[in-house]
């Protein structure tokens, strides 16, 4: 799904790549395809890991502030731990680079605003992502409804059911407080999904919470339901507990497009006992060569997504989407020529250069990571949450 893209401009983006986990290394192969982007440099701090980064023949550094080493540097691509997003950004925004940070942005919304702030006080391009809006079908789906073949849309579900609590993890990334947890880290993606689709703004939110496995403490699972300000409703359920795989309702596709059956799945489920940290964190390092594609023969399924309009439904199917009417079905085959990070740094390039406004700015980023926190204050609350216009 990676295919190559022409240039149009004679100096290629210089962009440096932080952090080499999953999604780092599902990140190089499209930059490296890219002749709009030329990869800098990789800052990497573990030594066990550098060896890999090494291997791509740019100069690996330990330290964010030794890029500015480089003679020249456009932007970073932040894929550190969440905890570090809010001060990496805020440094490589004074630094004079633009940002990509992965989702969630931040630990939390007064972070986020805060590297906002700081991009718009820096005269600098602060994007978000990868996120699941991100991808072809999803793109196609927003375009479908601008268009208007949906009529007015009104409402919006998305489902999602994985193994990832017990996905090899760091403490934090199963902690809320360092925006960990499955409302955080995957709602974000979800969120983007229903906001980018329904094309207003969130009004309320309504949501509940759960953490259900002692031995693995965290936000594991939720139901959340949004009103937005056009009338549009929307929900979005996530179980991350390892029991069904929401492939099963998606003809067996992947979160990244491959085809997996049951018995090809690589599965997690409740331990019989906990691993130590050294083991996770070895574990998560395994996992993070193989856990994110560069290419795949099908559409990414994060979960399953169906848009209601008044004219009828649209779902993605594995090659594309199918629009059901009136009229009967229409199948709709996308192209796999750019994957998912693919489209990211399309839009990425046009930010960068001001030659588009960009969709997933950091206000868009923002807007996310408040809903999330409103889902997690209201399943503490019993209450709904009504959002007010950010500061």
């Amino acid at each position: 799904m990676t295919g190559q893209i022409a240039s149009t401009h004679a100096t290629p983006l210089r962009i440096a790549v932080v952090g080499f986990g999953a999604a780092a290394q599902a990140f190089v192969p499209a930059i490296l395809g890219n002749p709009e982007f030329e990869l800098a440099a990789i800052v990497e701090p573990h030594e066990d890991v550098q060896p890999q980064a090494r291997r791509l023949g740019v100069p690996v550094f330990s330290h964010l502030d030794q890029l500015r080493q480089l003679s020249r540097l456009d932007g970073v691509y932040l894929a550190t731990p969440t905890p570090l997003h809010a001060a990496q950004s805020v440094a490589c925004l004074e630094a004079g680079w633009h940002v990509l940070v992965e989702k969630p942005m931040a630990c939390n919304a007064a972070q986020a605003l805060r590297m906002v702030d700081t991009a718009k006080r820096c005269n600098k391009h602060l994007t978000v992502g990868h996120s699941h809006s991100f991808d072809a079908p999803i793109q196609a789906m927003r375009q479908i409804i601008q268009r208007g073949e949906l009529g007015k849309v009104h409402m919006v579900n998305t489902w999602c059911f994985t193994d990832w609590v017990y996905r090899p993890r760091r403490a934090e990334e199963l902690d809320s407080d360092f925006g960990g947890g499955a409302t955080f880290r995957q709602g974000a993606h979800q969120i983007d999904i229903l906001r980018a689709l329904c094309g207003a703004k969130v009004k309320t939110v309504k949501a509940k919470v759960f953490d259900v496995d002692p031995q693995r403490s965290t936000h594991g699972a939720h139901a959340i339901f949004l009103d937005f300000d056009n009338g549009a409703a929307a929900t979005a359920i996530y179980n991350g507990y390892g029991g069904m795989s929401s492939m099963d309702l998606t003809q067996n596709i992947s979160e990244w497009g491959f085809d997996q059956p049951p018995h090809l799945r690589t599965w997690y489920t409740r331990p019989d006992k906990a691993h130590s940290p050294e083991q996770e964190l070895k574990a998560k390092q395994q996992r993070a060569q193989s856990a994110i594609p560069a290419t795949s023969p099908h559409q990414p399924h994060f979960g399953l997504t169906v848009v209601s309009g008044a004219l009828g439904d649209v779902r993605q199917t594995p090659d594309g989407l199918q629009i059901s009417g009136p009229n009967g079905q229409t199948d709709i085959q996308l192209s796999l020529q750019a994957s998912p990070r693919d489209l990211v740094l399309a839009e990425l390039a046009h930010t960068w250069r001001g030659t588009a406004q960009p969709w997933h700015d950091g206000m868009w980023g923002y807007e996310n990571l408040r809903v999330c926190e409103a889902a997690i204050a209201s399943a503490a609350t019993g209450r709904e949450v009504l959002l007010d216009d950010p500061c």
